[in-house]
C-alpha cells in the first residue's frame, strides 16, 4: 500500500511539474510572438510586454558588401521603432514568423525568431513571474545560393 501511495504522489507532483513546464512554453512563446509582432505591427504594448528595460539588442544587415553591423538597440530604441512603424503606416497584419523554443529553465529561456527579414536569437528571462527578452543577437536574410 505504501508503494501505491508513493507512486500516485510521485504522478501527482510529476503532472504539477509538467503543467508547469507547459505554462513556461506558452508564456515563453507568447513573448516570442509579441516581440515580433510589435516590431511588424508598430505595436508598442506588445513590446513593452515583451522587452526588458534593460535589453541588449545587435544585429547585422546584409548591403552589398556582405553584412554589416547595425549596432546596438536599447530598449526605447526598441519603443520609438515601433512608433516610427505605426506612424508612418507600415503595420502589417499578416503573421509575421514563426518562435522555436530551444530551452526552458526556471528562470531563463532561449529561443530563436524567424520572419521576413531574418532571424533573431533571443535570451529571456523570468521577471516577477513574467519572461522579458534581455537579449538579441539578428541577422537579417541570408544570400539565396
Amino acid at each position: 500500500m505504501k508503494k501505491v501511495k508513493l507512486i500516485l504522489l510521485l504522478l501527482v507532483v510529476a503532472q504539477i511539474a509538467w503543467a508547469q513546464v507547459s505554462a513556461d512554453r506558452k508564456a515563453v512563446e507568447r513573448t516570442g510572438l509579441d516581440y515580433l509582432e510589435g516590431f511588424y505591427q508598430g505595436d508598442t504594448t506588445k513590446l513593452k510586454r515583451s522587452l526588458s528595460p534593460e535589453l541588449l539588442k545587435f544585429g547585422y544587415w546584409k548591403n552589398d558588401n556582405g553584412y554589416a553591423s547595425e549596432g546596438q538597440m536599447t530598449y526605447q530604441e526598441a519603443i520609438d521603432y515601433a512608433l516610427n512603424v505605426k506612424k508612418k503606416g507600415r503595420m502589417r497584419d499578416v503573421p509575421p514568423g514563426s518562435v522555436i523554443v530551444y530551452d526552458i529553465g526556471e528562470q531563463i529561456a532561449s529561443i530563436k525568431v524567424k520572419a521576413w527579414w531574418g532571424f533573431d536569437y533571443m535570451l529571456l528571462a523570468k521577471h516577477d513571474g513574467e519572461w522579458k527578452i534581455e537579449h538579441v543577437l539578428w541577422q537579417g536574410p541570408p544570400s539565396k545560393n
